[in-house]
C-alpha cells in the first residue's frame, strides 16, 4: 500500500545543547520529538517546490544529518572558508561603499591616512576629467559631428558674419552655423593664408584643451559675401555697389572647420591690455601666468606626438572666450580682460620637416634660435620672449641680440608674480643650452607661481621632502573642500582656472616641488 504523506516536522534554528547518545535522528512517522532527543537540523533555504517538499537528493524517509556540535544562542554560524574577496580600489570608493569593504581597507598597512589620501587623489582625477569634458565637450559627440560634417561645403553652412571674427598670422576665421541634433551650433571656418596650411599635421593631434580641434575640411569656392582683408581682388564689392558685368570668380580655397570660435589673438589681447596692466597689475600678471601655463601644456602635448608649433608668436596664438556663453549669447563679445580665456595653438609642423640648424657656438645657437620661426629646440627661447611681450616690455629681436646673458631688459616689479616671471624669462633665454630650463620645467615654475608653495613656507622650516609632502596633502584637502563649499553655495560651475589647478595638484609630487622650488627660489 502507498505510504501516507509525511507530516511536517518542527524545526529549531539552532540546537542549544549537544545531542544525547542514541538520539541522533528522528524517524519517519514520529509526530512529536521524544524526550531526550532535542536535536533538529538547521533548516535549509526553501526550494521552489514549497516549504514542505523534501530535497531532490534524498527521499522523504531519509534521516536528517545531525549537527556535529551545538551553538550558543546569539553565536554566529560557523564560518566556512570561502576565498576572501579583495578590497575595493580607492578609485571605486564612494560615500555609499559598504562598511564591510571599508573595513578591509582600514585593515591594510596604509591605514586611515593612506585611504583618505588615495581617495583625495582619485576624487581630483574625476573632477579634472569632468571639468575637461565641460571645456572641450564629450569625445563621442565630436566624433558624431565630424561624421555629419563629412562631405559638407559652404552650401551646407550658414555664414553668420561676412567679416572674419579673427585674423591670425596664418589664417582668417569666419563664424558659421550648422544644425546638429536639432540644435544650432557655431564653429569657425578657417581659411589658411597662402603657404600657411598645416592640415596634414593638424588632422592627427588628438584632443587637448590648448590645441585647436579640427572637425572637418573641404575645398570650395569662397562665397561671394565673404571678405578676405588685405587680399586685393578677393573681397566682395558690398551690396550697395554695382556688380561688374563680368565679376571676377571667387578663388577656390581649402577650408578647415574648427570647433572653437576664436575671439582674438594673444597679440590683440596684449595690445589692448595696457590700461588693465597699469590699474590691476596683480590680476593682469596672474592672467599672463595662466595663459603661459596653457601654452606650455599644449607644447608638451605636441612634443609627445613629434609635432612642433609652426610660428610661436602672439599673432598665431588664439584666445577663445571661456566658459562658453549660453547659445543665445554666443555672438556677443565680452571683454577678455575680466575672465581667463582659453589659449589655442593653431599652426603646426612635423619635427623632421624643419630641423634646427647646427651651430658651433653658444652665441650662434642662441641668436639662430631666436631668429628661426620656431625650431623644436627653440620653443623655450620663444616662450621667454612671450613673457616680455605679455608684460609690455620691449624685447624685439634686434634689441635682445645686443644684450649679454645677464643684461636682459628689466621687468618692473608690479605684483607678486613679477619677480617669478622675470626669473623664468631669464632661465628660458639663457645663452647656454645646458642652463636653459625646458618647457616641462617652465610649466612647473608657472604652477608654483600660481598655487605655491611660496617662499614664506620655508621661512620657519627648512625645506625638505617631508615638509613639501605635508603641504601637498593639506592643499589637496583644502582644494576639495573649496569645491564642495562652492557647490553647496550654488555658485558658478568650475571653469578653466579650476581645471588647471586640479591638473596641478592631481599630478605633482613632493620630489617635483623640491626641484622646481630649488630652481625658482
Amino acid at each position: 500500500d502507498a505510504l501516507p504523506p509525511p507530516l511536517p516536522k518542527k524545526q529549531l534554528q539552532r540546537a542549544e545543547s549537544l545531542p544525547e547518545p542514541g538520539s541522533s535522528h528522528l524517524c519517519y512517522g514520529d509526530p512529536e520529538p521524544q524526550a531526550g532527543s532535542i536535536l533538529y537540523s538547521i533548516p535549509a533555504p526553501p526550494l521552489p517546490h514549497g516549504p514542505g517538499a523534501p530535497p531532490r537528493d534524498r527521499p522523504p524517509w531519509a534521516p536528517k544529518k545531525p549537527l556535529t556540535k551545538s551553538q550558543s544562542l546569539g553565536e554566529p554560524l560557523a564560518r566556512s572558508s570561502p576565498q576572501k574577496a579583495p578590497p575595493p580600489s580607492l578609485k571605486e570608493l564612494t560615500f555609499g561603499t559598504a562598511d564591510g569593504e571599508l573595513g578591509q581597507l582600514l585593515e591594510s598597512p596604509a591605514g586611515v591616512c593612506g585611504v583618505v589620501l588615495g581617495c583625495q587623489e582619485a576624487s581630483l582625477a574625476r573632477l579634472s576629467a569632468h571639468m575637461q569634458e565641460e571645456l572641450v565637450g564629450p569625445e563621442e559627440r565630436q566624433q558624431l559631428l565630424e561624421a555629419e560634417l563629412a562631405g559638407k561645403r559652404w552650401a551646407a553652412l550658414g555664414v553668420l558674419e561676412p567679416q572674419p571674427c579673427c585674423q591670425s598670422g596664418d589664417a582668417w576665421y569666419f563664424r558659421v552655423g550648422f544644425t546638429f541634433e536639432h540644435r544650432q551650433l557655431q564653429f569657425a571656418a578657417k581659411v589658411p593664408k597662402p603657404c600657411c596650411s598645416s592640415l596634414g599635421v593638424q588632422s592627427s593631434l588628438g584632443t587637448h584643451c590648448s590645441i585647436q580641434r579640427l572637425l572637418g575640411r573641404f575645398t570650395d569656392r569662397l562665397p561671394r559675401e565673404l571678405v578676405l582683408p588685405g587680399i586685393p581682388g578677393k573681397q566682395s564689392q558690398g551690396p550697395s555697389r554695382e556688380e561688374p558685368a563680368c565679376p571676377t570668380p571667387q578663388p577656390v580655397l581649402q577650408v578647415l572647420l574648427c570647433a572653437e570660435v576664436p575671439q582674438q589673438t594673444l597679440a590683440d589681447f596684449v595690445k589692448g591690455s595696457h590700461a588693465l596692466h597699469r590699474t590691476s597689475p596683480g590680476h593682469y600678471e596672474r592672467l599672463g601666468c595662466l595663459l603661459l601655463l596653457q601654452l606650455c601644456m599644449g607644447l608638451e602635448h605636441l612634443r609627445g606626438q613629434n609635432v612642433a608649433q609652426g610660428d610661436l608668436c602672439p599673432e598665431n596664438l588664439l584666445l577663445v572666450q571661456c566658459p562658453c556663453p549660453p547659445q543665445g549669447l554666443q555672438g556677443q563679445k565680452e571683454p577678455l580682460g575680466l575672465s581667463l580665456p582659453r589659449l589655442l595653438i593653431s599652426s603646426f609642423f612635423k619635427v623632421q620637416e624643419r630641423q634646427r640648424p647646427h651651430s658651433s657656438s653658444q652665441e650662434q645657437d642662441w641668436s639662430q634660435g631666436l631668429a628661426a620661426p620656431s625650431p623644436p629646440a627653440a620653443a623655450e627661447l620663444n616662450v621667454g620672449r612671450l613673457i616680455y611681450q605679455i608684460l609690455h616690455v620691449d624685447i624685439s629681436l634686434e634689441n635682445i641680440l645686443g644684450f649679454r646673458s645677464k643684461r636682459l631688459p628689466e621687468i618692473p616689479s608690479l605684483s607678486i608674480y613679477s619677480a617669478g616671471l622675470k626669473r623664468l624669462a631669464t632661465l628660458l633665454l639663457h645663452r647656454d643650452p645646458q642652463e636653459r630650463v625646458s618647457i616641462e620645467q617652465a610649466r612647473g615654475i608657472l604652477q608654483v607661481l600660481l598655487w605655491g608653495p611660496r617662499q614664506e613656507l620655508f621661512a620657519r622650516s627648512t625645506k625638505s621632502l617631508e615638509l613639501l609632502r605635508s603641504w601637498l596633502e593639506v592643499k589637496r584637502a583644502l582644494l576639495l573642500l573649496r569645491f564642495a563649499e562652492n557647490s553647496a553655495g550654488a555658485r558658478d560651475s568650475p571653469g578653466l582656472e579650476e581645471w588647471l589647478c586640479c591638473q596641478y595638484f592631481q599630478g605633482v609630487t613632493e620630489h617635483t616641488l623640491y626641484q622646481v622650488t630649488q630652481v625658482l627660489y
